[in-house]
């Protein structure tokens, strides 16, 4: 390729980047601002100039999503062969290649998850932590291990830079480490941790294995650089040697992985590490409108302590789009449905696809009621920051099954290869609607996905795609961590979202304590909290919601205070609207006992979930069936129609008019215009099957008139 033509289309900064051809370079770039359009095309023109070979480039990132989106970028650019990798993928191919030379005998079994190996070694010491506590341990070894802190060391570590241990005290962390190493070798285990470890001290230790591998890597580019702990930094300076052919790229900003060991002084500290480095700043923001940037800017402004100063000042390209919306709810039920009732809208009336909506939360605890109320206003979803898709035991079924089937439907093609791919999921639990439950919800949606990849790729290329083409599909993705897409609104926790972008972001439970995190006591952790806060905020493309509660139950003593990173940013006062809708969002009490309802199924029932109650068995049989039929003919999960406790509520109290009706918790105006008639009729003893073909007759002469 012509090594001009690279660099059409990118801007100032972007080709100030794209022509720095030799490192070191250090890239400051701000959300938003196209840092992987402007490193894949500062690689794609180091090559086209003849500045360095395909294969001797190394394009390090922290996600497989992240290095899959960079081999792709770079496949475009006509650089195919250039090697994009977590650290740990280039690490455990690396040690792999020269096992037998460096270390020999058997290789070690790689270990994804400390918890199994973690709840042995405190075992062996006499503790019996809960799950919790488990995470926590794990969590503690893997810091220790990226700073490079052995177990006799741990104590005095932890006390040297004021770290905080959960659940369990120094000692027993000191003592539960060391019998994890012991486990670890005892049964030649290796957690990703020490894999690096090993690599980076194999590359050091022998100057045979550096000279090939710095022979084979000459030219490097680390992604997210604000992010690397001190063992990823061992690792690259291990590749390095002596050499400073090194582009880096971050944002200071972002820098929400202290507490995993990650530390933003590599990136900011390395101008003065390397003295002669070309230093570009990119701050035209082509991801969010100018009113999102402004709330973006005057978060990350507010920076105090060694943060002061560091951060980019973004400046948008977009055209305006609509306000802020800042919301405060007397309690988290009412928070939850709040928000649920304007994605609704949002999608009614705003004509934004739910696949382009998402609700970040600080701690994964709160996605349930978000869960719940979506569920109650018909709004699919899917919850971000669950096991990576094709690590799901359903996925590993099915791609198994798959795999099995290739023969026999070796020639199935088109419509033919869509059919064939659903009979077979539904020996795994594919049904024609979602069950209810969350993993039971789960598990239909991961299938579900699986099926419509099929039928996305029949509708690209029609006939032509048969079962070997579906399972290279499948392959490329799983290489990748390339999941397929789910149309859905995304609940995700500010950690999890990182990286990612929508139309629409919710971003709630903004109040003292939760954000910031309780927990987050030092200067230092306050920063982190701030941005982790400004992360949240850039997700958003075009709409941004900032929402929060004054009491955790409804009747609670409404005590709490908005975050204080509002400040500045939020009316003083709250809206008459959304005075209006805290009115509206009343305490709801218990039909049988008088007790105030805080569960949103007991909310939604009207009563406790241990008072008794009487219900038409065969009406809530009826709505059962007719709920299944209604789903099926929509093409939307059961749950969608309507939640069990709705149906049962429904069933309780028996309304027998629209406004009667609209008093059943998760009966909100578009369900009762929607399906009002028919659960009237249902109640009044109607033959749901009856109802269904009616109503699509109707759907059908809309559609021909």
């Amino acid at each position: 390729m012509d090594p001009d033509r690279v660099l059409e289309g990118l801007d100032p900064e972007q080709t100030q980047v794209a022509r720095a051809l030799r490192g070191p370079v250090c890239v400051l770039a701000g959300a938003g601002t196209g840092k992987t359009r402007a490193i894949t095309h500062r690689i794609a023109h180091a090559v086209a100039s003849g500045v360095v070979a395909e294969q001797q480039v190394l394009a390090v990132t922290f996600t497989a999503r992240a290095a899959g989106e960079m081999r792709g970028r770079l496949r475009t650019l006509g650089a195919p062969r250039v090697q994009a990798r977590t650290f740990h993928s280039a690490a455990l191919r690396q040690l792999s290649y020269f096992w037998a030379d460096a270390v020999g005998g058997e290789k070690p079994t790689l270990i994804d998850s400390k918890i199994k190996a973690v709840a042995q070694a405190a075992h062996m010491v006499g503790l019996q932590p809960d799950r919790t506590g488990l995470r926590d341990l794990a969590s503690e070894i893997e810091w220790a291990k990226v700073t490079q802190v052995r177990p006799t060391d741990y104590e005095k570590a932890v006390a040297k830079v004021g770290r905080e241990t959960p659940t369990s005290s120094p000692q027993e962390v000191s003592r539960v480490f060391e019998a994890y190493e012991d486990l670890c070798r005892e049964r030649n285990l290796l957690d990703f941790e020490s894999m690096l470890e090993l690599t980076a001290g194999m590359i050091n230790a022998d100057p045979g294995i550096a000279q090939k591998v710095r022979g084979q890597y000459r030219y490097f580019v680390v992604d997210e650089f604000q992010d690397v702990n001190p063992l990823q930094k061992l690792l690259l300076d291990a590749w390095l040697g002596d050499r400073d052919d090194l582009c880096v790229v971050g944002d200071p900003s972002q820098t929400i992985y202290s507490f995993a060991g990650a530390t933003p002084g590599y990136l900011t500290g390395f101008a003065v590490g390397h003295p002669h480095a070309t230093v570009v700043e990119l701050v035209r923001d082509y991801r969010s409108t100018p009113q999102v940037v402004r709330v973006a800017n005057h978060v990350i402004s507010q920076a105090r302590g060694t943060a002061a100063g560091s951060h980019l000042t973004l400046r948008a390209q977009r055209p305006d789009g609509p306000d802020p919306l800042y919301q405060e709810y007397d309690d988290e039920p009412a928070e939850a449905t709040g928000v649920a009732r304007k994605i609704r809208v949002l999608m009614d009336s705003g004509g934004v696809p739910a696949s382009e909506i998402a609700v970040l939360v600080r701690t994964n605890s709160q996605s349930a009621a978000y869960e719940q109320a979506l569920a109650d206003e018909g709004v699919p979803f899917t919850v971000r920051g669950t096991a990576r898709f094709f690590e799901r035991p359903e996925i590993r079924e099915a791609v198994h099954l798959l795999r099995g089937a290739r023969h026999g439907a070796a020639d199935d093609a088109g419509e033919e290869l869509v059919s064939g791919v659903r009979h077979l999921l539904t020996q795994l639990g594919l049904t024609e609607s979602a069950p209810e439950g969350r993993q039971a919800r789960e598990r239909w949606e991961s299938l579900s996905a699986l099926a419509q990849l099929a039928e996305d790729m029949v509708a690209t290329a029609g006939n032509r795609v048969t079962m070997a083409h579906f399972l290279e599909e499948l392959e490329a993705r799983m290489a990748t961590e390339h999941a397929p897409g789910f149309e859905g609104v995304t609940i995700a926790s500010l950690h999890s979202a990182k990286g990612l972008e929508w139309d629409a972001v919710f971003m709630c439970g903004l109040h003292e304590g939760m954000m910031p995190i309780i927990y987050a006591e030092t200067d230092e952790q306050i920063e982190e909290e701030r941005r982790l806060f400004y992360v949240g905020v850039t997700r958003a493309r075009e709409h941004l919601s900032m929402s929060w509660s004054l009491s955790r139950s409804p009747g609670g003593r409404r005590t709490r205070k908005p975050s204080r990173f509002l400040d500045g940013l939020r009316p003083a006062s709250p809206t008459t609207g959304a005075r209006r809708e805290r009115r509206s969002n009343r305490v709801v009490r218990c039909r049988v006992c008088g007790v105030a309802l805080t569960e949103a199924a007991d909310r939604k029932l009207g009563r406790c979930a241990d008072c008794p109650s009487t219900y038409d068995e065969a009406l809530l049989e009826r709505m059962r069936h007719w709920r299944r039929l209604t789903s099926r003919a929509q093409s939307v999960p059961a749950y969608v129609v309507f939640t069990d406790a709705t149906l049962q509520a429904i069933a309780e109290q028996e309304p027998n008019s629209l406004e009667q009706l609209s008093t059943v918790s998760g009966v909100g105006a578009q369900k009762r215009g929607r399906y009002g008639e028919a659960v009237l009729a249902l109640v009044r003893g109607a033959d749901p099957e009856a109802l269904v073909e009616a109503h699509t007759a109707d759907m059908e002469d809309t559609t021909d008139d």
